[in-house]
């Protein structure tokens, strides 16, 4: 009787691990979270092939990335949206983030359906939130991307990179690209200069902190997005004088658009059909974006666009670790 049951418990073991390996092979996932699946390798979280799991909001909640003052980009993206609107059929409300974090965490609780996240930002987004972005702005003949710089100011005494050390290097936050992961890589790589031993680190909390705060001489040098910068001058909220760069990186992809994943496949299509037939000529979306030389939305997959971003991510040692 013993045996019998010895044997019993070894099978009903066995079974299980089996169907844990089982359960494991029909649902890969590589670095996403645990709640969700990438069957088709794409890096992405899969659509839930559960109807109960897919969710078909009344009211479409929609954020941008908060590099600068969100009451900027609410106003920039308000003929936007009302297109939304029209393609969808639902009400949208723009989302006023003051932060990163808080943006990954609105969308992984699930208050946030459609977003643009800031580059550094994707890869956690994708991560730990379902992000599925499909779209990136570009310019009219289809070039796409910012560079990572380093500025500082007229008479600041820091003439090259190397001067800034035993000094004081603002960066934006620990998610963005151009405002902290990039500048971290690049100065490890080619200065073999470390934030904490070869000058000491503080964060601004946002692009336009960083760019004002060396503008204003508050900050001796700072790692800022270009596009950023750009569109900044062109409101005139600095003066190119204001400013000197001693550092430029290669090009990166910028803010990624796209939605959460488990929205019905026919609101997310809606929602796509949105950014690729949405007219900017006239708009409010127009208006601030030409600043930095976009005007259209270019379709991307994020296995392709994101893979040096992942690259300098692996660099930093950064995992994508959701809590």
């Amino acid at each position: 009787m013993k045996t019998k049951t010895i044997l019993a418990t070894i099978a009903a073991a066995l079974l299980l691990s089996a169907s844990g390996a089982y359960a494991q092979e029909d649902c890969p996932r590589g670095t996403l979270d645990e709640r969700y699946c990438d069957r088709d390798g794409d890096l992405l979280a899969d659509t839930p092939t559960d109807p109960a799991e897919l969710v078909d909001p009344d009211t479409l909640i929609f954020a941008y990335t908060p590099v600068e003052d969100p009451a900027v980009y609410k106003e920039a993206w308000s003929d936007f949206l009302d297109y939304l609107e029209e393609v969808t059929g639902k009400d949208v409300v723009f989302f006023p983030v003051q932060s990163n974090a808080a943006q990954i965490e609105a969308m992984r609780s699930g208050r946030l359906h459609i977003a643009g996240f800031n580059t550094g930002s994707n890869p956690l987004a994708v991560n730990c939130a379902g992000f599925n972005p499909f779209t990136i702005m570009a310019s009219l003949d289809g070039n796409f991307g910012y560079e990572m710089e380093i500025i500082t100011y007229p008479g600041s005494g820091i003439e090259k990179v190397e001067d800034i050390k035993g000094g004081v290097l603002a960066f934006t936050s620990p998610t963005s690209n151009s405002g902290f992961k990039a500048p971290s890589a690049i100065l490890a790589s080619e200065f073999d200069m470390v934030a904490g031993r070869d000058f000491e680190p503080v964060f601004s909390g946002k692009h336009d902190n960083s760019i004002l705060g060396v503008a204003n001489k508050d900050y001796p040098a700072a790692s800022i997005a270009n596009s950023v910068l750009s569109r900044m001058i062109s409101r005139g909220v600095i003066q190119p004088e204001d400013v000197v760069s001693i550092y430029k990186s290669q090009t990166f992809p910028t803010t990624g658009f796209g939605t959460v994943y488990n929205l019905v496949p026919e609101l997310r299509d809606k929602i796509e059909e949105a950014f690729f037939t949405f007219e900017w000529e006239g708009t409010s979306l127009q208006r601030e974006f030409e600043k930095s030389n976009e005007g259209q939305f270019l379709r991307m997959t994020y296995k392709e666009f994101w893979d040096v971003i992942r690259k300098i991510d692996a660099a930093n040692g950064v995992s994508y670790a959701c809590e």
